[in-house]
């Protein structure tokens, strides 16, 4: 971490650097100097006693400034609420007005479908995975059995549909569980204390491929006698072959391929191949139809009980697939997105909307308050964001709360503080403006209900393009590891994908949240473009 911020704080030198130099080239304030090899400004110099005699008679002015400036500003404060919801009222009616003409335009009508669309998943994610649930299913040591939960996924597979694609189609995973009624769990009293309990569980396979995997997950409740276990496959063509019994703890996994007693018996052969393969072909083939796992549980107490659940692991899974600790991807990516919109709309308002304040203080009030702002703008404008979010989280708070306020913060004083000074300075000057002021309006009125109602319908169609630009920042702080240390968002998923997936060939993994990026910035661009050309008349025709 401490590297990448130095070779941020390298970049920005070496930025400022040349924007040094290309400003010495293109201000005619200064020139170069006739040897050509040293800068000097071109000014006429001036004593110390004019310099000083020009400081001192400034001193009244810029006092007096501050006094109207204060007035002003206490005036615009003491503005009735009805009078601010007045304003807004009328700016969104003035735009509402032209709102159904985006009908004329499809690529508005596309991208609020797709927005439409990931706010209903938004909606969707919350409410069907909350957050607590979601960073058990993510985060196995945020809490007792999650990881429990992966194991019964199948590693790096794919996404189910992928298989519409395929002719061959690869073997998708199959769980039975004798919990939740899907195998008829049967029991028999065989003697004093002891009693078996029957579990076949019975699966169609009709895949070209062999499995990944396969594994058993016993659970089992006794006092002090270990339940004894004894297993059964039967293939399609009636082949029983005995894999073995057992004694199992309260919590027993057996998987297949490890266990060498069950490879033996099967030849050598992997069992997850040795169990499915035809005997009557030359290369190992997958012998397709109905098979069987019969488990045996005994128990010798009354009272004890067991449960099974057999997990076939394909290599396909769900509808994003799993990566390479078998978390089903679809987590990540369903969650990312209320997370990426929530940090796109939220510092797109905030950051517009303060903006818009600021420019409409700045263009009223003039002067050395308007030069103000425009160097702090200046300043801000050449500030690598990115790094200093990056310094925050290190140093100050490792929550995105914070890095947030960072980005909206810096995103404030920038370029849209300059467009926004432009439309004011251009409704400042209108003949209704000027006609307010002849009656002797205000400036909080003018303000409120001459200005700002004027520079809403510029507003939303700069507020919907920059979201995707926020959405984007959260992307690349969480791929930087600048982000919720529990919570799955996009960027953490194509960063795991990066260092351990895509060089691998699992090219779904990282293709699906870029995907997910790419859309959400088309969406809102096509919006908000279109937004642009209805509200501005010289973009209309073009």
């Amino acid at each position: 971490m401490i590297a990448v911020v130095i070779i941020f704080a390298y970049l920005l030198a070496i930025t400022i650097f040349i924007l040094d130099l290309a400003y010495a080239v293109v201000d005619p304030r200064i020139r170069l100097g006739s040897d050509g090899q040293h800068i000097t400004a071109a000014q006429k110099k001036r004593s110390f006693g004019q310099k000083l005699s020009d400081f001192l008679l400034s001193v009244p002015e810029f006092f007096a400034g501050i006094r109207t400036w204060f007035s002003g500003l206490s005036a615009f404060l003491k503005v009735p609420l009805s009078f601010r919801l007045k304003s807004i009222r009328n700016g969104f009616a003035a735009l509402g007005s032209n709102f159904w003409e985006l009908r004329r335009y499809p690529s508005a009508i596309v991208g609020l479908l797709i927005i439409f669309i990931l706010v209903g998943v938004s909606i969707y994610t919350i409410i069907a995975i909350p957050y607590q649930r979601a960073i058990e299913l993510w985060t196995p040591h945020a809490s007792e059995g999650g990881e429990r939960i992966w194991e019964k996924y199948p590693q790096n597979a794919m996404p189910a549909w992928t298989n519409v694609f395929r002719k061959n189609k690869l073997p998708e995973t199959i769980h039975l569980s004798s919990k939740d009624g899907s195998v008829e769990k049967t029991s028999e009293v065989i003697g004093k204390n002891m009693t078996e309990f029957l579990m076949p569980f019975i699966f169609e396979y009709s895949s070209n491929q062999f499995p990944d995997e396969i594994s058993l997950f016993f659970e089992s409740t006794y006092d002090e006698k270990l339940p004894f276990i004894t297993l059964t496959w039967i293939t399609p063509d009636e082949r029983e072959i005995q894999l073995g019994s057992f004694s199992i703890n309260e919590s027993h996994i057996l998987r297949f391929a490890f266990d060498e007693t069950m490879k033996r018996k099967l030849g050598g052969v992997p069992p997850q191949i040795g169990l499915l393969a035809d005997p009557n072909s030359e290369e190992p083939v997958p012998l397709k139809g109905t098979y069987e796992l019969q488990v045996s549980a005994i128990v010798f107490e009354d009272g004890a009980n067991v449960d099974c659940d057999f997990v076939l692991y394909g290599r396909v899974y769900g509808i994003a697939g799993t990566d390479h600790l078998r978390r089903d991807l679809s987590i990540a990516l369903l969650w990312g997105t209320p997370v990426a919109l929530a940090f796109g709309f939220m510092a797109a308002i905030v950051a517009n909307l303060t903006a818009m304040i600021i420019s409409a203080v700045s263009v009223w009030y003039g002067g050395w308050v308007d030069n103000l702002i425009q160097r702090i703008t200046d300043v801000n404008i050449i500030l690598p964001t990115l790094p200093i979010a990056i310094m925050v989280y290190v140093m100050y708070s490792k929550t995105i709360w914070a890095v947030l306020g960072v980005v909206v913060l810096l995103s404030i004083f920038g370029s849209s503080i300059k467009n926004y000074r432009a439309a004011f300075l251009q409704a400042k000057e209108s003949a209704y403006v000027e006609g307010a002021i002849a009656y002797g309006a205000s400036g909080r009125r003018i303000v409120l209900l001459y200005l700002v109602p004027r520079i809403i319908p510029v507003l939303l169609p700069q507020l919907v393009i920059m979201v995707p630009g926020f959405v984007f920042y959260e992307a690349t702080l969480a791929f930087l590891g600048l982000s919720d240390p529990y919570l799955p968002t996009w960027g953490k998923v194509v960063y795991d994908a990066i260092t351990n997936g895509a060089y691998h060939g699992y090219y779904y993994w990282l293709l699906e949240p870029i995907a997910l990026l790419l859309i959400t910035g088309l969406a809102f661009a096509l919006l908000g473009f279109s937004l642009d050309r209805m509200v501005n008349p010289r973009l209309r025709d073009a």
